[in-house]
Formats: C-alpha cells, structure tokens, sequence
C-alpha cells in the first residue's frame, strides 16, 4: 500500500503519519490518539511526527483536513449524478455507508479538544456547508421543477437534512445497531415526499 519500505522517500512517512492519525481519530477522537498511538498506526518512528508536523494538533489537522477534503469529493460527487432532485437527495441519504462508526468528520467536533479550537473546528466547518449548499440547491431544483411544495424553505430543510444523518449516526451507536439510523433517514425521505403535496 505504502510501496517499498527500504527506500522509503519522506514524504512517505508523512502519508503514513496522516493516514493513520485519519483512522485513529475516526475511532477514538482527538484525546483517544496518542501520539504513541499514532506511531504504532503509521509504523514511523517517534522522530518522523516532529520532523513532519510542529505537533500533535498540526498532524490532527492535516488528518481532519485530508478527511474533510474526501467527503466534501463524495458529496459533490453523489449530488452532481443524473435524476430527479428527489433521487439525488435519496442517493446521498442512502448511500452505503457504516452507520456505527459514524460520520469521519462529524464525529471530530464532539470531542471537547476540537470543538475548543477553531483551526481544528474549520475542517469539519467547511464540509458541512458543502453539505448544506448540496443539499440547497437539489432541495431547490425540486421546488422549481414542481416535485416539491412552492413554499418548501430550502435552508431550512436541507439543514434537517444533516442533521438527520448526523443524529442517526449518534442514535446507531447508542443502539449499537444501524437500524435506529435507517429508520431516521426513511423517515425523512417520507417527509420529503410529502413535501410533494
């Protein structure tokens, strides 16, 4: 995965540190990832974090940033395919995904760490307004192609939207099920089809 560990350039050892710090704080969040963690995940030694990065909190963000950018590619991507606005919405809504491990960068911003610190809040920040204006516009395509209500208030729909996916995540672990999380996302598509009315 990572090519040839004898010749190893540099700039392989930075990937390494990102990509696992990126699995580490998926699973354990800021506080859970120790730099010893971090380490063991990479397979780098203790010297290459502090050549790389000034710290801790740099090599969180470029993790969150490396994150943030992958699903801000899967949102444009799932809304940019061919269909109605209510089929785009569908697809983002049900796209397979691990509704137990929760969302990447979601998840980031409930950790106390992160949410104190706005650089590190800015990845996270940034992803949701893609989001947001994603979701906006097909919500808007919709109205003005008479598959929703005239009076259907895109903004505010397309952050119950979001919220419904991140809450549904939240409501899967508490379960410890994905069922908790399929039931919200089937219910708000039934909202939306109502919004047709």
């Amino acid at each position: 995965m990572y090519g040839d560990a004898v010749t190893e350039p540099p700039r392989d050892a930075r990937e390494r540190l990102i990509e696992g710090t990126r699995e580490l704080l998926w699973e354990r969040g800021y506080v859970g990832t120790s730099p010893t963690a971090i380490w063991r995940a990479s397979g780098v030694g203790q010297g290459s974090m502090y050549h790389h990065f000034q710290g801790k909190p740099d090599l969180v963000l470029a993790a969150e940033q490396r994150s943030a950018e992958q699903m801000q590619r899967d949102i444009r991507a799932c809304f940019a395919q061919e269909g109605s606005a209510y089929e785009r919405i569908s697809a983002y809504l049900l796209r397979e995904r691990d509704a137990l491990r929760g969302c990447p960068v979601g998840r980031l911003v409930a950790d106390p760490e992160i949410a104190a610190d706005g650089r590190l809040r800015e990845p996270a920040r940034e992803t949701f307004a893609v989001l947001h204006e994603c979701l906006v516009s097909a919500l808007e395509d919709g109205r003005n192609a008479g598959e929703f209500a005239a009076d259907l208030d895109a903004v505010r729909t397309a952050s119950t939207l979001a919220a419904v996916v991140q809450g549904g995540y939240t409501l899967a672990r508490a379960e410890a099920s994905a069922e908790p999380y399929e039931r919200a996302v089937q219910g708000a598509l039934a909202l939306l089809r109502l919004a047709d009315r």
